[in-house]
């Protein structure tokens, strides 16, 4: 199936690992000239010297996207290298583990600056570019099934995610006019370089009694779902969240339990 993908032109924040890297292979899979952008130059240049073995095309740029200056020079490599940006990923975030009564003021303003303001400034800056160009475009934001889901000791993170989607919608709206969509992706469980310590035989066990698929995720299957809504395909669906969560979100209930015996 043609998703209309071939010859654009995307940008992935966090590219250089996880879910960001799964999502720039899958990009790229569909022909499409893809900006790894990390704050680790080695993890990006990594994933596009890759891609170029594939037979794709990529470029590498190390950008902190918390930095307005950052971000704006990402931005206009992009558009010097390929002339037009028609797909942005905004996929680099943190984690942080701190319960709120023990939490200082750096550490919340750290996971907000790194997860939300970064989705800001890089839609800002790339969708003032998709305007210009006057062909329309995609956003996809990386949110969590967190945004909506409370985590003990993750307040600032469940935040961020929740102002993610927030943010998205009211973009959304703005860009509607100008043909450019905003969707969210949340991610649940999945198998990522970071997480695959963290998914030990009790947590499987743990999640799969609450997964109704009895899966966790590989970080393909949440490019996939990118892939889709960055197509020509989602033309008409903007706005909107995607849970890639294998039903974790919608099924309330309780795991062993039997109500009518």
């Amino acid at each position: 199936m043609d998703l209309g993908l071939a010859g654009k032109t995307a940008i992935v924040t966090g590219g250089g690992s996880g879910i960001g890297k799964a999502i720039c292979f899958a990009l790229a899979g569909e022909k499409v000239q893809v900006c790894v952008a990390d704050i680790y130059q080695d993890r990006a240049e990594t994933v596009a010297n890759e891609i170029g073995k594939q037979g794709g095309k990529a470029i590498a740029v190390a950008a902190d996207v918390s930095s307005g200056t950052d971000v704006d020079r990402m931005v206009d490599r992009v558009v010097k290298e390929w002339g037009r940006i028609d797909v942005l990923v905004n996929n680099a975030g943190i984690i942080l583990q701190a319960p709120v009564l023990n939490m200082t003021e750096q550490q919340w303003g750290k996971i907000l600056t790194n997860n939300l303001k970064s989705c800001f400034l890089c839609s800002r800056a790339v969708a003032t570019h998709m305007v210009k160009q006057g062909t329309g475009g995609r956003i996809v934001n990386i949110s969590s099934i967190h945004a909506e889901l409370s985590e003990p000791s993750a307040a600032a993170y469940t935040a961020a995610k929740g102002g993610m989607e927030a943010f998205s919608r009211t973009l959304a709206t703005e860009l509607a006019p100008h043909k450019i969509t905003v969707n969210c992706v949340r991610p649940g469980a999945t198998y990522t370089e970071l997480t695959v310590p963290m998914y030990t035989e009790a947590v499987k066990k743990a999640l799969f009694m609450r997964i109704p698929l009895r899966e966790i995720a590989e970080a393909s299957w949440i490019a996939d779902g990118v892939v889709f809504l960055a197509s020509e395909r989602a033309r008409y669906i903007t706005g909107q969240i995607l849970a890639i969560d294998g039903g974790y979100l919608m099924d309330g209930s309780l795991p062993g339990a039997e109500y009518w015996k």
